[in-house]
């Protein structure tokens, strides 16, 4: 027997009649670049907006976006230091604001990059989803933000989950909850230019980004995204790489932070 929180989310193909797609670079017609529908505007610091979803196409949820500024092929890894810090600081307010509403059962907080990831608009955004009546994490396991520690520093650390949710590679950031915010989107931005720059020899241009609150500890999942395996799409079999690799990879992605130390990583 499927249990309630097994349960699909549905999908509304009448909301999505009109849903604007612009994945590829096309700046004509983003409905972002220069937002103009007030009525939706939840909140609002500097660029940063915070707005219903025009287009809510899942039942029984309540879906925001936000906006993460006005430059349409702008994204994480471009942001300088100071405004990647405001944009997570300003997110982490709003989800904070929504998991606070007795209406959600649970509220996801992600973020969609590059054409493999799922997303449909390429102007930066990122979503927040209240779920009225399913648990959305119930079905994920503490056990997938452990794995391979890659470095640990002040209150922070990174691990390669040696169980993911759905593989390959997916990178664990971890803070103790409410402490430091600016140093966690430090490494955040690290972690997000190695996926783009460094991993796959730089062939990667996708990644979802994923946002839990577990045992105290703020945690962010860097996913690189391709084309999804048939194992997970047919079996709900994820896949990762050996140990060995692992570690090997752990060891890449730490000396890439340690490269990138003098300009933009958060221990100079």
């Amino acid at each position: 027997m499927i249990e309630k929180n097994e349960m699909p989310l549905i999908f509304s193909h009448v909301a999505a009649q009109g849903k604007p797609r612009h994945m590829k670079a096309e700046i004509a017609g983003c409905p972002f670049c220069d937002y103009a529908e007030k009525e939706n505007i939840l909140a609002k610091e500097g660029e940063f907006l915070w707005i219903k979803n025009k287009y809510p196409t899942l039942n029984d949820t309540s879906q925001t976006l936000i906006i993460e500024s006005k430059a349409h092929n702008s994204d994480i890894s471009t942001y300088t230091k100071e405004e990647n810090r405001h944009l997570i600081q300003f997110a982490l307010k709003c989800w904070k604001q929504m998991k606070n509403d007795s209406r959600y059962q649970s509220v996801l907080f992600y973020k969609n990059h590059g054409p493999l990831s799922g997303g449909s608009l390429k102007h930066p955004h990122m979503q927040i989803v209240g779920l009225e009546n399913l648990d959305g994490e119930s079905q994920i396991q503490k056990e997938t933000f452990e794995g391979v520690l890659v470095l640990e520093y002040k209150n922070i650390s990174v691990t390669l989950s040696k169980y993911p949710t759905m593989g390959f590679l997916e990178i664990n950031l971890l803070a103790e909850r409410d402490e430091n915010t600016e140093l966690f989107a430090d490494y955040l931005q690290q972690l997000v230019c190695y996926v783009l720059q460094r991993y796959f020899q730089g062939r990667c241009d996708s990644f979802n980004l994923f946002f839990f609150e577990r045992e105290g500890k703020l945690i962010a999942k860097v996913v690189p995204r391709f084309i999804d395996s048939p194992y997970f799409v047919g079996y709900r079999l994820s896949q990762t790489f050996s140990d060995d690799h692992l570690s090997k990879l752990g060891g890449e992605l730490k000396a890439f932070l340690t490269l990138n130390e003098t300009e933009k990583n958060p221990m100079n």
